[in-house]
């Protein structure tokens, strides 16, 4: 037996008990006549206590000899700890040693294993195996398993079935690049990782499985972010004969579930937003609404004087930020120059400040008097005290700077609490978008979602103007879910695929399963994914994903610590019909 008690879980009331203890050496300290060892496993940390009165000689030596990170078994008698330690759980209480046993030795770690550690991201990805032993790594995967058992007890407990798709599919022409596998048994041919269920979850509904759930790995080799990994955790699930509704009430549940059961917290409403409404007021499809600042579109207030800037704009558009007038002239200019930088990309800020007494003071007074300024206020709702900031420019473009100056402005003033949880349904989606390069529509979500009913003859005449039946669930200003009610009838299927450019034999070649499934009886549908890392990530306080995964990736897509992706000998290139290629 390696250990009796874990390193967390000795008391007062374990006094006089003699314990065993298996982890490794936190830190120790020497004072000759005496040495305490802190000896921390999953559990917590217990001090051990060797001194020359009640230890002998050699173990006192061999206690000497302990280097951080030792892997060491400890038997003793569990004693009141003099001097105790009320930030630990163990405080009141130490081991005196009787027995140590050394279980291997460690060398000293590229940086200190402890809550505040002195090692930088990229030595801490390298040697991803000691971060985990940190508190925090270590505290959001235990979180991480919570939120993943959370979910499946209500999805099992709702009637869901989990059910396992491939991994290895065939690559299609929607949505981001696939990860690909060359068939070493289909020389020439390849595999691609899926980047969702998506098909597979439909043929379940044609199956009759009825409700059918994954926590599944997806894959997508696209430019990485904070939020991103090319591979990710969704939580994929679908359900037959159920319209919108039905749907939105299983997953509201599955987030109260959530939210009461891993955060303690209690949310009733969950308020629907148009996505057009989302993109005026917002500027984005996944609005943070626990704070104000909503857009103003003043092109009626602006566009009637001589300034040219304005004039010349598609949409100009402000917000007023609360307390705003207090902001000194040199802390406005470090605003302007922070919607400039390129990752904004505005030329420009225009700003009027709401002074107590009424008045106004802005930073165009040659071409605006009070009226137009206090008009400005009106719309953008700016109270005394507040300071109205002004973008502009062609629509999509300004509402997106918008946006981003909206966050930046409501996290330097504390607005974006992470204990206070906002969800959003944003509802109504185009169902194509138009890509600006080439002239063609693609489908915002994916080529299986559904038109709004009634509106599948608009694709012929007006395709820009057709709805989704779609819906995604925002938390916080993030994107946690999104799904829609999917085709499930051929001819309609047909016509999604022609308007996006697909040629019937084309169709056929990359989805002729499914369509040949549709001929079989197939229920109405709909479905829904989270994407789990970011979920936990946001019901545990933080919006970047990567210390809830074990083993991430970095942002160039590389696994540092077992250095990959790697380059294959010119053996298994040969097998798999790739050296030829690679010549070339």
């Amino acid at each position: 037996m390696y250990r009796s008690h874990s390193c967390g879980e000795l008391r007062a009331s374990h006094i006089n008990n003699e314990v065993t203890l298996s982890g490794w050496v936190q830190k120790s300290r020497d004072k000759g006549f005496m040495i305490w060892v802190d000896l921390r496993d999953r559990y917590g940390i217990t001090q051990l206590i060797f001194d020359e009165e009640r230890t002998p000689k050699e173990m006192m030596e061999k206690a000497k000899s302990l280097g951080r990170e030792f892997v060491v078994q400890v038997t003793g008698t569990v004693i009141e700890r003099e001097s105790k330690n009320a930030k630990i759980a163990t405080g009141d209480v130490e081991v005196l040693v009787s027995k140590l046993e050394i279980l291997n030795q460690a060398k000293l770690p590229p940086f200190t294993i402890e809550d505040e550690t002195d090692g930088g991201e990229d030595i801490r990805m390298k040697y991803r195996y000691l971060d985990i032993r940190r508190n925090p790594v270590k505290d959001s995967l235990i979180f991480r398993s919570k939120v993943s058992m959370e979910v499946r007890k209500y999805l099992t407990d709702k009637g869901f079935i989990d059910v396992e798709t491939p991994y290895l599919i065939k690559s299609t022409p929607e949505g981001a690049r696939d990860f690909v596998v060359p068939s070493r048994m289909n020389s020439g041919q390849f595999y691609a990782l899926p980047q969702s269920p998506q098909t597979f979850k439909q043929l379940l509904m044609v199956g009759g499985m009825d409700k059918y759930f994954q926590i599944v790995k997806c894959f997508r080799d696209e430019d990485l972010r904070a939020d991103r990994q090319p591979e990710f955790t969704q939580i994929d699930c679908e359900m037959a004969f159920v319209e919108q509704e039905d749907i939105l009430e299983i997953f509201e549940g599955l987030t109260r579930h959530l939210l009461k059961e891993v955060n303690n917290v209690e949310v009733d409403k969950f308020p629907r937003m148009l996505y057009d409404d989302a993109m005026r007021l917002y500027g984005n499809d996944k609005p943070d609404i626990r704070f104000g600042m909503e857009f103003g579109e003043l092109n009626a207030a602006t566009q009637h004087k001589d300034f040219g800037v304005f004039n010349s704009a598609e949409l100009v558009v402000g917000i007023a930020v609360p307390g705003g007038n207090a902001y000194t002239r040199k802390e406005i200019d470090n605003i302007i120059k922070w919607v400039k930088r390129p990752q904004v990309g505005a030329l420009g800020m225009i700003y009027a400040r709401v002074n107590e007494d009424g008045t106004f003071k802005s930073s165009v007074d040659k071409f605006y008097d009070q009226e137009d300024l206090a008009k400005w206020a009106e719309i953008t709702g700016a109270k005394p005290g507040d300071l109205v900031c002004v973008l502009s420019g062609d629509t999509n473009k300004v509402r997106a700077q918008m946006s981003a100056l909206r966050m930046e402005l409501a996290e330097r003033l504390g607005l974006r609490d992470p204990k206070v949880f906002a969800p959003l349904w944003v509802i109504d989606f185009p169902l194509l978008e138009l890509d600006e390069e080439t002239g063609h529509y693609h489908a915002m979500h994916h080529p299986f979602t559904s038109p709004k009913p009634g509106q599948l003859e608009l694709l012929d005449t007006n395709p820009g103007d057709v709805k989704a039946n779609a819906y995604d669930l925002v938390l916080n200003g993030n994107e946690i879910g999104g799904g829609s009610i999917r085709i499930h009838d051929k001819e309609t299927q047909a016509i999604m695929f022609k308007h996006l450019g697909f040629t019937e034999q084309e169709a056929k070649e990359q989805f002729g399963f499914l369509m040949d499934a549709f001929e079989y009886g197939a229920p109405p549908h709909g479905g829904l994914a989270f994407g789990l890392d970011r979920l936990v990530a946001i019901l545990g306080g933080q919006e970047t994903i990567r210390d809830f995964i074990a083993f991430p990736k970095n942002n160039s897509g590389r696994d540092v610590m077992i250095d990959a992706p790697a380059v294959l000998d010119n053996t298994q290139l040969k097998e798999l019909s790739l050296q030829l290629a690679i010549e070339e």
